[in-house]
């Protein structure tokens, strides 16, 4: 019998169905324009703007049910790769990407770039060294596929208590972000917006769990990069006659630069190890833009870069995506294209900051007593900027900008209409929305299968196993909206955290997993524990102002000590099984069938033949 490729499975008008949402996104979008035009009353129609694409993420939502494990937890493994990259770059980025990254740029020019940089890092690294084997493996989660890797139950449980600190931090900070864009939207109280989250997640998650999760994802990713491109374009067009914002920002650094030279911005020489990244209160520019290390020290820009590379290489809200490719080749693709469109979403980010950083100093340059523009004034007045000093010629000092406003402050600046402002706050909640669910999908299928069925390789099948995958994700969403309701932290500052214990507890395990046969369970579980514990630590002791190493940095010393701790126990315990070293050499063969999915299919003949 002729064996399909999963790949031939692929729904062909996939395009076509998102061309249709994407369509009924935008004119969601100019029927508002239109509306504002006529008179309309703008909260009226700033609550559509918000609750129009939330209506058509619940449909999507709705319309892939899945009633089959392997749909549920894994999207059949049928998902095209440029939709898998797609959802994989933007899970990344999210809301904290298109907000507080834009208002790094735009504060501290090119020091930002460690983030930027990191990120596409860990995506490379990912695709060479993790994607092919753990696609290989197959497993739903990352507790799973320790706990199977090195058959030991202890380490999976140990390692899914784990890995919910980093994912229930993403949470917190992505829907805190999310939360903040509805408010602004919708006139509502933020317990209102965190309650409407709630169920955009559970409406979205619940039906088909991964599968739910991709095709929402892929529609919410279409929208927040149309959203967030379309007032930066028609910008660009203004500044430049180019409507390529992210090849055409280029040559107005070289005016910005120019002004800021008269203006006396000095260069800043910080000690090697400064991490003195701008926090979302109101503050001046702090450094000319183009000026390498003036926010970060040369060693902390270094070390930051790497801890993104570890962060992300290793995010389990990101691993379990290459579980849905239909092949090997589909993963490396996969993450090609991740890699792309997340490099193509920092020019963006950058871009606005850019154009945004233009204006201001155009403003500044301007000879004479100060006179505060409409668009400066509209600013302040929304809280997004203020001003210290008036009479004078205006200065840097003398303008001070929230970081999470900048992003929206550029259609303020630039005088657009205020259907793009609503436009670029639909694609803060789109943002938010992709990499949450992410996040509530990994920590529901960890709390189903890895606590709730932690205790058996045979977990049940059927409708019961997808009944607890929602009881799990439905756990998971009101957890992470109680986090972010009650955590005030920097959302920034919790992710870079959460990237650095995630990579601390995970990457050193995950790749010598993969690239040691000789690592076994107990050195397995001495690198989790380890990497979470100095981690943990670390960024305790950060948090004081005379601390040698930012919080943001903790994976430096957490991830050689998981290294140490693995490498110390594991030739200290006995050397693994022979079951488990032939495990490793078929792990290592990217190609052919899936593992998880034939011991699952071995598991459930046994039980055929026991029962017959």
């Amino acid at each position: 019998m002729a064996v399909i490729s999963p790949s031939r499975a692929v729904n062909p008008r996939l395009g076509s169905y998102f061309g249709v949402f994407l369509s009924g996104f935008a004119s969601i979008a100019l029927l508002s324009l239109i509306l504002h035009g006529l008179g309309v009353d703008n909260r009226l129609l700033s609550l559509a703007m918000l609750l129009g694409p939330v209506a058509l993420y619940a449909g999507i939502g709705a319309a892939t049910h899945a009633s089959d494990s392997l749909d549920f937890f894994a999207a059949g493994r049928r998902v095209p790769a440029f939709f898998n990259g797609l959802v994989l770059a933007m899970s990344a980025f999210g809301a904290t990407g298109l907000v507080a990254l834009t208002g790094l740029f735009f504060l501290v020019g090119f020091d930002a770039l460690f983030i930027a940089i990191g990120a596409l890092g860990g995506f490379v690294i990912m695709a060479v060294m993790l994607a092919p084997f753990l696609r290989k493996f197959g497993a739903f989660t990352i507790p799973s596929y320790l706990g199977r890797r090195f058959e030991s139950r202890p380490l999976r449980l140990a390692s899914a208590l784990v890995v919910a600190v980093p994912l229930l931090m993403i949470l917190s900070a992505e829907l805190r972000f999310a939360a903040e864009a509805a408010v602004l939207l919708s006139g509502w109280s933020h317990g209102q917006a965190f309650l409407a989250l709630f169920l955009v997640l559970i409406a979205t998650l619940v039906p088909g769990g991964m599968r739910s999760m991709t095709w929402t994802g892929v529609a919410q990713s279409l929208a927040a990069f149309f959203a967030i491109m379309v007032p930066v374009v028609i910008v660009a067009a203004i500044v430049t006659t180019m409507p390529v914002p992210q090849l055409t920002h280029g040559p107005v650094l070289r005016t910005i630069g120019r002004n800021e030279a008269i203006q006396g911005m000095p260069i800043i020489l910080p000690p090697a190890l400064a991490f003195d990244l701008p926090g979302p209160e109101m503050q001046p520019i702090m450094k000319r833009f183009a000026d390498p290390f003036g926010a970060l020290g040369p060693a902390a820009f270094v070390l930051g870069t790497l801890s993104m590379i570890a962060g992300v290489a290793s995010a389990p809200w990101l691993l379990p995506r290459l579980a849905a490719a239909p092949g090997v080749y589909e993963a490396r693709k996969t993450l090609g294209w991740a890699t792309f469109i997340f490099g193509v979403a920092m020019l963006t980010t950058a871009s606005v900051a850019v154009f945004m950083r233009h204006f201001l100093m155009n403003l500044i340059a301007i000879p004479g007593p100060a006179i505060v523009p409409p668009w400066l004034a509209d600013l302040a007045k929304r809280g997004f900027a203020s001003i210290t000093e008036t009479g004078t010629q205006f200065t840097t000092s003398s303008i001070s900008f929230a970081r999470d406003s900048v992003i929206l402050s550029l259609p303020v600046a630039a005088e657009l209409p205020p259907m793009l402002l609503d436009l670029t706050l639909a694609a803060i909640v789109a943002g938010g929305l992709v990499t949450a669910s992410a996040a509530v999908t990994s920590l529901g299928h960890i709390l189903s299968e890895d606590i709730l069925f932690g205790r058996t390789w045979d977990p049940p099948h059927g409708a019961y196993r997808i009944h607890a995958g929602r009881g799990g994700i439905a756990l998971a969403a009101a957890a992470g909206v109680l986090a972010a309701a009650f955590v005030t932290t920097d959302p920034l500052r919790v992710v870079l955290c959460a990237l650095a214990i995630s990579g601390s507890a995970l990457f050193p395990v995950l790749l010598l997993s993969i690239w040691w046969k000789r690592m076994n369970a107990f050195g397995a579980m001495a690198g989790v524990l380890t990497g979470a514990l100095v981690a943990a630590f670390a960024i305790a002791g950060g948090q004081g102002p005379d601390a040698t190493l930012s919080s943001a940095l903790a994976s430096i010393v957490g991830i050689p000590a998981a290294f140490a701790a693995v490498f110390a126990v594991t030739f200290a315990t006995p050397p693994p099984s022979r079951h488990v070293l032939e495990l490793v050499r078929d792990l290592r063969v990217p190609g052919g069938e899936i593992l998880y999915d034939r011991e699952m299919r071995t598991q459930r003949l046994k039980k055929q033949r026991q029962l017959g």
